[in-house]
């Protein structure tokens, strides 16, 4: 295995019990591997697809980002069909990444899959190394602060993609400060924070300051995050669907004026606010019945 990683967890791993054992799918998965590899590579070679062969690191790079929320998406959903094409597609433009940037600077695509495999191995010495009795929030703990020594901050919050949405940003900021006991006791502690970011937000916009409300609304969004992180939700996809929603109820509303003979501008908010409602119930009432079925 490559040795040549640079780990701060490397002195506490034993390397006699360093390799985990042979999975029972091991061969399965390796030759579905292989045959990925060679799609791959047969696609961005001189016999396969011109746009394939066409491509960089760097014109990947959007659709990583694009295949990543599109798994997310299908999480938050609770479809399973559609989280396993979605990991499908994910896995071909890892590999075809992996390619590219062999082609790019000669690192093989096996050599990436070794140095991931030494580092996740360092990075675990409660289970490769010294036995140490760690509960989850824990292992958390131990990891970050790990990752804190190899890139050399000197936060224990690091820094975040600058490409990664704020929302996620906030999320592992949270995530990061939590794991060395930086958390609420319970769900309460953290509700309460919501109506107190809320009732602050309230007050600065009476003052018509403006400045005060967007720190206020910063903080609220922030704390927002914070709750779905304390019961385990994705913030960004959780938010992607909620505005789904609110374009299928806000389109429906429309159908139902257009089919009336109105428009949104002359039946004024207390109508359109009826209408919305009576969506919302004959959304429910659907799902009741797809629920009966």
């Amino acid at each position: 295995m490559d040795t040549d990683v640079p780990c701060h967890y490397t002195s506490r791993v034993n390397p006699t019990h360093s390799n985990p054992p042979p999975a029972i799918d091991r061969e399965e998965f390796a030759a579905a591997a292989a045959d990925l590899l060679d799609l791959v590579r047969h696609l961005s070679g001189p016999h396969g697809c011109p746009w394939d062969r066409e491509q960089t690191s760097k014109s990947l790079s959007p659709y990583l980002v694009e295949e990543a929320h599109e798994i997310g998406e299908a999480i938050a959903r609770g479809d399973r069909a559609a989280t396993r094409e979605e990991l499908g597609d994910l896995l071909f433009l890892v590999v075809f990444l992996a390619v590219t940037v062999e082609r790019e600077d000669g690192s093989k695509p096996a050599e990436v899959i070794r140095r991931i495999i030494t580092k996740m191995i360092a990075r675990h010495p409660h289970v490769f190394g010294e036995r140490r009795d760690l509960d989850a929030q824990g292992v958390l703990r131990q990891w970050e602060e790990g990752k804190q020594r190899e890139a050399g901050h000197g936060s224990l919050l690091g820094r975040s993609p600058e490409r990664l949405p704020a929302l996620l940003q906030a999320y592992r900021v949270q995530e990061k400060a939590a794991s060395v006991g930086f958390d609420w006791q319970d769900v309460e502690g953290v509700l309460a924070k919501v109506r107190e970011e809320i009732e602050e937000a309230e007050r600065a916009i009476r003052t018509g300051q403006e400045e005060r409300v967007a720190e206020e609304i910063g903080d609220l969004l922030f704390a927002a995050v914070n709750l779905a992180r304390f019961v385990k939700l994705d913030p960004e996809a959780h938010l992607l669907l909620a505005v789904g929603k609110f374009r299928r109820r806000f389109d429906r509303v429309l159908e139902l004026l257009r089919e009336q003979g109105r428009s949104p501008q002359e039946v004024g908010m207390p109508e359109l606010d009826r209408l919305w409602e009576a969506v919302k119930r004959e959304e429910e009432a659907g799902k009741g019945e797809a629920r009966g079925r």
